[in-house]
């Protein structure tokens, strides 16, 4: 069984009055966020969740919206007095930003001595990876972030997740997607293009290579707030939802 909790499912922006990218997926074996925006701290502890339990972050990116969230995170286990390892999986160029953001944010917090062990993994695109109670798959996406961009496929005893992150339609998605029990996707804009994030017009000229059993809206501007239905048999997240996997 794998519990699926949206702790944030908004843009960058906060629009809708959302939080930014945070996804809790509860296993059997742990639990782990997929992205951690900059809000995601507030967002976990206003659901409830224990930062304590979580094992592992997994990121798509590294803008703030899905990225920002890691620094308050790691300092907030410090003084929450954590003793066993976090975990921290993402896109080459992750262990050196990590550091320089936190260093922007609070000065000598990235070489202070902690009382756990927080490791960085950098994802190889294509690769399986055990990332604490479950196995990563990064496939590149299209999505400026002064580092490559992924879209994640998750494994967690017989359930698959699929993950966007961000990005404008490529193929690699249709990878990452296929036969899996969801897939969570970026539905920012309807018909205009923005450039390095998804269309629904793109997603609708496409489902018949989307092979998840579910499709889950993500990641949404105001004028896709306003459209719920703009993909046909879409799921639109919203924070607080959560789905059960078996």
């Amino acid at each position: 069984m794998v519990h699926i909790q949206f702790l944030g499912s908004g843009d960058a922006f906060g629009s809708g009055g959302r939080f930014q990218a945070c996804i809790l997926l509860r296993t059997e074996l742990g639990q782990v966020l997929l992205d951690c925006g900059a809000t995601s701290l507030v967002a976990m502890k206003q659901a409830g969740v224990d930062p304590l339990a979580i094992d592992a972050v997994i990121v798509s990116h590294l803008h703030g919206d899905h990225f920002g969230g890691i620094p308050f995170l790691v300092l907030d286990q410090q003084f929450a007095r954590r003793s066993r390892p976090l975990l921290v999986a993402g896109p080459p160029g992750l262990a050196e930003r990590l550091p320089r953001t936190m260093e922007a944010l609070y000065p000598g917090s990235s070489t202070v001595e902690r009382r756990y062990a927080l490791r960085v993994i950098e994802l190889d695109e294509g690769a399986a990876t055990a990332v604490g109670p479950v196995m990563v798959t990064a496939f590149p996406v299209v999505h400026a972030s002064g580092a490559p961009a992924y879209a994640l496929r998750v494994t967690a005893g017989a359930a698959t997740i699929a993950y966007s992150g961000d990005t404008e339609w490529t193929s690699s998605l249709v990878e990452c997607a296929a036969d899996s029990d969801v897939f969570i996707c970026e539905g920012y804009v309807d018909e205009r293009a923005v450039k390095f994030h998804l269309s629904a017009a793109a997603l609708r000229a496409n489902l018949a290579r989307i092979t998840a059993a579910r499709l889950v809206l993500t990641h949404m501007s105001p004028e896709m707030l306003a459209r719920p239905g703009a993909v046909p048999g879409a799921i639109t997240a919203y924070d607080g939802m959560t789905l059960d996997l078996s």
